[in-house]
């Protein structure tokens, strides 16, 4: 008993009932956190029983979330007109019994943005996102948004890259989001948006490739080569070759590559051992979509890893991700049978 005296903790009867000098708050992304006034320091567990909580439902009728110049969260009240940094749904609280991740695999297949990204910070980080507008690039930019990141969304179309944007001030209209037009089957327009990028005068801490077509008929680019090569690799590959300077001045910085572990089912050497660039860009006769996706996945892990080799001594990082066997996204959408197929998995897999 004296050592909870000594902290503070034997004033009240109550488990859930906090000490003197303690205040509940809740993030952006309503999880509940503790401010110790007399410590001044702030932790996720009760000072008393020790859970971890998350509030529940929306906000109640005439209320709105706000961010003060601190990033603390505060609720502003239309109807009664007065703003407080109490959440009005703390009385509403429900426990998070987290099973204790292992030292080996902190996050699986059924984790979500939310759950990775839940007391972070990201105010002042500027990321850039290719294919931003629907997907998963759309998902990973409205996460990165809502937790306080500057997002250009790099989109082909710019109505779709527009709409992309209002959906997600929808959500927080506070976000700091835009879109840009990028068209990876455009070298001319990739080397124009890093000129235009490089025009604002800001970092850049963390770019996604996440771009891609799948299943898409043969075709040229402008530039001439097979448009599935350009698309998912050579063009995010010339995008940070004009970014990479940006990059290093914004260390510690990442690159994300979204690749696919369809890399493993395919090759891009001859008969000999050597590179045949060939198979890079092949003729329509010599053409198959699913080996040319494969092929341009598997061009994203060697770049990827290449590239963290020659940059991670600056401060760049760069890692390649696979998000998943078939998720239903757009990406299937060139041909009905790939439509069926992701159709049919759908139930099986993880949602957007």
């Amino acid at each position: 008993m004296a050592a909870l005296k000594y902290a503070g903790l034997e004033d009240t009867d109550s488990e859930e009932e906090l000490p003197p000098g303690w205040e509940e708050r809740t993030t952006k992304d309503g999880w509940v956190y503790y401010a110790n006034h007399l410590e001044e320091k702030t932790q996720w567990e009760h000072p008393k029983s020790g859970k971890r909580k998350r509030v529940a439902g929306d906000l109640p009728y005439g209320w709105e979330q706000e961010t003060d110049e601190n990033g603390q969260v505060y609720f502003v009240d239309h109807i009664n007109k007065r703003t407080t940094y109490l959440d009005p749904r703390l009385a509403f609280t429900v426990e998070d019994n987290p099973v204790k991740p292992t030292t080996r695999q902190k996050y699986d297949g059924n984790s979500t943005a939310m759950e990775i990204l839940q007391g972070r910070d990201l105010s002042g980080k500027v990321v850039i996102i290719t294919g931003a507008n629907s997907g998963i690039g759309f998902e990973t930019a409205k996460s990165l948004a809502l937790h306080g990141a500057c997002v250009i969304l790099a989109c082909r179309s710019p109505a779709r890259g527009k709409a992309a944007v209002q959906r997600i001030l929808g959500e927080w209209h506070k976000a700091k989001v835009e879109a840009m037009t990028l068209d990876l089957a455009s070298l001319q327009s990739v080397q124009h948006f890093a000129e235009a990028f490089k025009s604002k005068n800001l970092p850049l801490h963390i770019l996604i490739c996440n771009a891609a077509v799948f299943g898409a008929p043969w075709s040229l680019t402008e530039d001439g080569l097979e448009s599935t090569f350009q698309v998912n690799h050579l063009g995010h590959f010339y995008l940070v070759q004009l970014l990479e300077d940006v990059l290093r001045q914004s260390s510690p910085a990442r690159v994300v590559v979204v690749s696919s572990e369809s890399h493993r089912f395919t090759e891009i050497k001859d008969s000999s051992g050597k590179l045949d660039l060939s198979l890079l860009s092949p003729s329509k006769k010599e053409y198959w979509a699913m080996l040319a996706y494969n092929r341009s996945k598997l061009c994203n892990i060697l770049f990827s890893n290449e590239l963290n080799r020659r940059l991670s001594p600056h401060g760049v990082t760069s890692n390649a991700v696979h998000p998943g066997n078939m998720i239903y996204s757009s990406i299937h959408r060139n041909w009905w049978l790939y439509t069926l197929l992701f159709t049919l998995a759908r139930p099986f897999t993880k949602s957007m």
